[in-house]
């Protein structure tokens, strides 16, 4: 989850909450300290080819406006072997063309926010087990200290402490820090389940065998693992590469015993774009962001992914593939993107109006995050919010 380095124009303003805007999702812990990977939405996914030479990039909004631009050297990727489970880079997607004159970028404006709260709350009961068919809202958490480093077991655990037990799914995003192994630790002691993710398809068996032994035979509390995070929309790979990917991943882990959800997950811009993402995976998951689409106020949240979901219904294989929105949520501080405006209040609302909507089926969603993501680097195409998604502005207690 932590360290990735995605280079692609990328849109920025999302019309179906495809989000390449964050690198945080997409990156892995051993590259931290790096600048993460830029990714921003716009309503069609755009794929620039990797050249050596700097290139400008034109962001449009979703009526095909230029807002801003940049100027950036992009270094190749190598083409894929058929064979090989390396990421290459994506074929470019058909998009309709774009305006060569640029309008001057929008005014930076920040809505005023609070700083960060430390957590003081006490200690939370262990919650009655789950295991018997209770479902709830799932909540992802990165286990990354502000300086980037690993969180031991220890720190895990009291992070946890102060995570509400009405979440039945944690999500995390890779293999490195121990962080299948320590999460699974807190997960069993809730009697709930884990999502856990491998990030660098170029490497799966050793991710797999990560997963193998943190798991020691027992799956139980496994209810989906993830082949790589928003690959294809952020230029990292294309489908196919992600689809041999995912076969390959199965059947390692149906040669260690699981025999649970095995999908890919990407923004869903980019699963519409490339359905056999989600024709591939047990289940279809797509990360959802509508404060990135610009045109979506914060009370508005939960009815935006509703009517986003159809369009990616309707692509889809099987019609009646279960669609789970992994990653959806509300920045508390941050620049603001047309009616999207980061603040505390806005958050509280998104999240309300998020859990209202999918209260019949709180299963297929997944919110972002529990804590503010220190560790992260914030810049304008992520509108400077990439370190503040935490629930209520709270940064985790063990720092």
């Amino acid at each position: 989850m932590k360290y990735s380095t995605f280079i692609a124009a990328l849109p920025l303003l999302q019309l179906a909450a495809a989000q390449p805007h964050r690198r945080r999702h997409a990156h892995e812990h051993k590259l931290v300290k790096k600048a993460g990977d830029v990714v921003v939405t716009v309503v069609n996914t755009i794929y620039a080819e990797a050249t050596d030479a700097p290139q400008v990039i034109v962001y449009v909004d979703q009526d095909g406006k230029p807002v801003s631009t940049t100027t950036e050297g992009v270094t190749p990727a190598p083409t894929p072997a058929p064979a090989a489970p390396v990421a290459p880079a994506p074929a470019p997607v058909e998009v309709a063309p774009v305006a060569e004159s640029v309008a001057p970028a929008p005014a930076v404006t920040y809505s005023a926010a609070p700083e960060p709260v430390k957590t003081t709350a006490a200690p939370v009961s262990t919650p009655t087990d789950s295991s018997g068919g209770e479902t709830g809202f799932g909540l992802v958490y990165s286990p990354y200290k502000a300086s980037g480093g690993c969180k031991s077991l220890n720190e895990v655990q009291e992070d946890f402490k102060s995570v509400s037990t009405e979440y039945k799914l944690i999500r995390t995003y890779g293999t490195d820090c121990d962080q299948v192994a320590n999460v699974l630790a807190v997960v069993k002691a809730r009697k709930i389940k884990l999502f856990a993710g491998i990030f660098d398809i170029s490497n799966l068996a050793s991710q797999v065998d990560t997963i193998v032994k943190a798991a020691n035979g027992d799956w139980s509390n496994f209810d989906t693992i993830s082949v790589g995070n928003e690959l294809v929309n952020s230029g990292a790979a294309d489908a196919p590469t992600v689809v041999k990917a995912i076969g390959t991943v199965r059947g390692l882990l149906k040669a260690a015993g699981y025999t649970g959800n095995v999908v890919t997950v990407d923004t869903l811009v980019a699963s519409r774009a490339n359905p056999s993402l989600c024709d591939a995976s047990d289940y279809c998951a797509v990360n959802c962001h509508p404060y990135f689409d610009g045109n979506v106020a914060a009370a508005d949240s939960g009815n935006f992914l509703t009517t986003q979901i159809p369009t990616l219904q309707e692509k889809l294989a099987n019609k009646n593939q279960k669609i789970v929105v992994t990653e959806t949520g509300w920045p508390w501080k941050g620049i603001s993107n047309g009616a999207a405006v980061a603040s505390l209040p806005n958050q509280a609302a998104a999240i309300s109006s998020i859990k209202k909507s999918f209260a019949s089926n709180p299963e297929s969603v997944i919110l972002f995050t529990a804590y503010n993501d220190m560790w992260k680097q914030n810049t304008p195409f992520q509108f400077e919010a990439e370190q503040f998604w935490g629930m209520g502005g709270t940064n985790p207690p063990s720092g």
